[in-house]
């Protein structure tokens, strides 16, 4: 059934003439006779009664009439509905970023985004590296916002996907003063009880991959894991022990005394926060995002 024969249709009932309503949907009688017939055999009853002049509807064309308008009005909205959903989704940018960004570093700086004018909604998804990689690598997200270490390499194909740095932190071995009497050197380190990050997070690649070959001893036991860097941060703040946290989440912990750094500055880890995106165009809000970015690089 298409929606023309139901406006053919309600025509014809305002006419009462063939003749007249085939003029009025611009058509041939006999292709809009046609196309009556057709939502009749659709229906499976008669509508019309033709013998009648001016034509007249049958009982159950009397009944469909209403129904008929009232399928027009729907679909009508449903159109109208899907394409303002539509165009929300093209004025919407999807990044999506790992956790250790999403509640400290994202929200300032979207606002440094917001002050060069970029004006757009914007859907933020949090999780583990592991998954977000997933949702820009399968088109869900335009953007990835994670921590890069230029040793540790992220798994999308560097040939489908361009980046920039925004931002430069570091992974500070961080944990609750009490911890941290009388701690230096590599030695007290590798007998520190390690609060390590979970295999999808990409801190914990990281940490694993820089920290790991100096202190493999320390990696290989850790007394908790966890994957959110939040999580692991709330451990060392109850003092359970040691854990490489972000600059970013830490900052503020650290200037007041709550943590302090269980080591020297030699056993931090200098890494980027890098947003990556696909090579193929995006949407005009999303691209005009990458632009700002670029200039604040």
């Amino acid at each position: 059934m298409e929606m023309i024969w139901l406006e053919d249709y309600l025509e014809l009932c305002r006419t009462g003439n063939f003749s007249r309503a085939a003029e009025a949907r611009n058509l041939t009688q006999p292709a809009f006779s046609r196309r009556i017939r057709a939502l009749e055999d659709w229906a499976g009853v008669t509508l019309f009664d033709r013998a009648a002049q001016p034509v007249q509807l049958t009982a159950a064309g009397r009944e469909f009439q209403p129904l008929a308008a009232m399928l027009i009005r729907r679909i009508g909205d449903a159109r109208a509905h899907v394409r303002e959903v539509a165009a929300v989704e093209a004025a919407t940018i999807r990044i999506a970023a790992t956790h250790a960004l999403s509640h400290i570093f994202f929200p300032g700086w979207l606002k440094l985004l917001e002050a060069k004018g970029l004006i757009c909604c914007v859907h933020l998804t949090s999780d583990t590296l592991d998954s977000v990689e997933t949702l820009l690598s399968d088109g869900r997200a335009h953007f990835l916002l994670c921590h890069e270490h230029e040793d540790i390499p992220l798994r999308l194909p560097a040939a489908e996907f361009d980046s920039a740095i925004v931002a430069n932190d570091r992974l500070i071995p961080c944990v609750a003063p009490a911890l941290a009497v009388g701690a230096t050197g590599a030695a007290l380190l590798a007998e520190a009880p390690l609060l390590a990050y979970g295999a999808g997070s990409g801190l914990g690649r990281i940490v694993r991959g820089v920290i790991g070959v100096r202190l493999p001893r320390l990696m290989a036991a850790p007394a908790l894991t966890a994957d959110l860097a939040g999580s692991l941060r709330a451990l060392c703040l109850d003092n359970r022990g040691l854990a490489w946290l972000p600059e970013t989440l830490v900052a503020e912990d650290l200037a007041s005394g709550r943590l302090v750094a269980f080591a020297g500055t030699e056993w931090e880890v200098a890494v980027a926060v890098r947003l990556f995106r696909p090579r193929e165009r995006l949407t005009p809000k999303a691209e005009e995002m990458w632009l700002l970015v670029q200039q604040d690089g």
